[in-house]
């Protein structure tokens, strides 16, 4: 397994939060508007009910999207997009310079940053990004996603018309609270994904750094960049599935009087395994990972590429150095 200096080899500081705000910015605007769609048909899967009573077939993510795009336009797969793109900023920010910051943390007194440590980092990055951002804005998002009406009939009107209203109409509905409905399993997922996520990718990136001595404290092509993020991207779905579905559920609805989080959790849970089986936990596994996988892969290689410029430009004058996993 493989150990690094916090400075990196060149001995450089760790790239700053201006530059993380920028590159991480750019990166998850990019990530979102590719993505998207993939996420829309994912929530859908997650919420659908069918199969689970006799004369019902279940859809596959093809069928669901096409069912989409059939009954609310092409413009139906971005609903909620405006909450993602106004989180996205913040929460890659975060998630890039909190994962930095808890690296130099967990670091040894050598200022060596093991696997173990990575990995921890990785954790806490997720739950910091979960706390601050990712639930309010899915909460949004996933109310958005959930709303089955036409774009392109101008009588029907939903009751969410953009991220903003919604935003409002659940605070003002609900409480502030629900905004952070759900913020536990949020919080598990996001840490979950990190953790895995970003111990993968600098394993890689390590070994392919080895392999090709030429790249040893550099950035990898962009097209090995991909690579390594779409496969790190793919495996924390697999590990946090039920956890993200169940998540899902709890968000999309109003809480009843007097129900605490975990009763909720159980209840759901409960019904979703007596109603539709343990298969239904993982509901909408295929689009996640095929929106998380390339979701990863843009992020890092986006990440990459424009941090070095920034940072090769010395546009904003900042002593941060290279980035490492």
């Amino acid at each position: 397994m493989s150990a690094k200096s916090v400075k990196g080899e060149k001995g450089k500081k760790p790239a700053s939060a201006a530059v993380n705000l920028i590159a991480g910015g750019g990166a998850g605007m990019m990530e979102a508007l590719v993505c998207h769609p993939l996420d829309t048909i994912k929530v859908r899967m997650q919420l659908s009910r069918r199969g689970r009573t006799p004369g019902t077939k279940k859809r596959g993510f093809i069928a669901t999207g096409r069912d989409i795009v059939r009954k609310e336009t092409a413009f139906g797969l971005y609903k909620g997009l405006g909450a993602v793109l106004t989180g996205i900023v913040p929460k890659m920010a975060i998630r890039f310079t909190s994962y930095e910051w808890y690296k130099q943390f967990l670091a040894n007194k050598d200022g060596v940053v093991t696997s173990q440590a990575t990995f921890l980092a990785g954790l806490g990055a997720g739950v910091t990004e979960a706390v601050a951002v990712v639930t309010p804005m899915e909460v949004v998002k996933i109310r958005m996603q959930a709303q089955y009406h036409s774009l392109s009939d101008p009588l029907d009107v939903p009751k969410y018309r953009s991220a903003p209203h919604a935003l409002l109409t659940v605070v003002r509905e609900e409480g502030i609270g629900a905004l952070y409905r759900g913020v536990s399993l949020t919080a598990l997922r996001q840490g979950t994904n990190q953790a895995v996520n970003f111990t993968a990718y600098t394993e890689f990136k390590s070994a392919l750094q080895k392999w090709q001595p030429e790249f040893e404290g550099k950035n990898l092509p962009s097209w090995q960049t991909t690579i390594i993020g779409l496969i790190s991207g793919a495996m924390g779905p697999f590990s946090n599935a039920p956890i993200d579905t169940i998540k899902t559920r709890l968000q999309k609805t109003p809480a009843e009087p007097g129900q605490t989080a975990i009763q909720r959790i159980t209840l759901i849970t409960r019904d979703m395994f007596r109603q539709e089986g343990p298969r239904a936990f993982y509901k909408g596994i295929t689009p996640r990972v095929m929106r998380v996988a390339p979701g990863q892969a843009v992020t890092f290689t986006v990440y990459e590429y424009l941090k070095k410029h920034i940072e090769d430009s010395n546009f904003l004058n900042f002593g941060g150095g290279q980035y490492e996993e």
